[in-house]
């Protein structure tokens, strides 16, 4: 099963995402800060990871730049409720292989989320 990583430091929306992720038959698990999710990531890598953008502490392309500078390529859906052309730019250039916004189309998250399980190495379906 697709193990997905969803980073928000919004409660309501952690919650609401992975109820809609373990509808859809993938295994979710969430993060309420970056910080959060690259000590687990060493643990267990995802094979795909849903990451606000603006966060408090480490934002969401900060946490992008991390995992490029420790040369970690990992699927990720940038969410975002303040969309902007140059910090969608930079996201995409960071490594980011969707960049969506809020309030999300659940449809669209869940193709951008398939396309990246299909491109992620298998080692982590179970």
């Amino acid at each position: 099963m697709p193990y997905i990583a969803i980073v928000d430091d919004e409660e309501p929306v952690r919650k609401a995402l992975k109820r809609l992720l373990s509808a859809s038959g993938l295994e979710a698990e969430s993060y309420a800060s970056g910080k959060d999710f690259l000590e687990a990531s060493a643990l267990r890598r995802p094979d795909c990871l849903v990451l606000d953008l603006h966060m408090p502490g480490m934002s969401g392309l900060q946490v992008l730049q991390e995992l490029r500078a420790a040369h970690t390529a990992l699927p990720t859906v940038v969410i975002t409720a303040y969309d902007e052309p140059q910090t969608r730019e930079q996201c995409l250039a960071a490594g980011a292989s969707a960049y969506l916004r809020k309030p999300l189309d659940e449809r669209l998250l869940l193709n951008a989320i398939s396309a990246n399980v299909k491109r992620s190495p298998k080692e982590n379906h179970r």
